[in-house]
């Protein structure tokens, strides 16, 4: 979970850096590339934490 806040922080810090600092678009660009994989990484956790596996006996 503090990976996954970690990632949205970066995201979010070069998204401000890349859309005040004139010249340095690319990384607004970065930025919201770490956050959509931040957000698909989550999703994928999400989907697999909810299956439980059951031992035939």
């Amino acid at each position: 979970m503090s990976l996954f806040l970690l990632l949205i922080l970066v995201a979010l810090v070069l998204g401000i850096v890349g859309f005040a600092v004139h010249g340095l678009f690319y990384l607004l660009v970065i930025g919201a590339v770490v956050l959509l994989a931040d957000l698909f990484l989550a999703g994928v956790r999400l989907r697999r934490g909810g299956r439980h596996h059951h031992i035939a006996r």
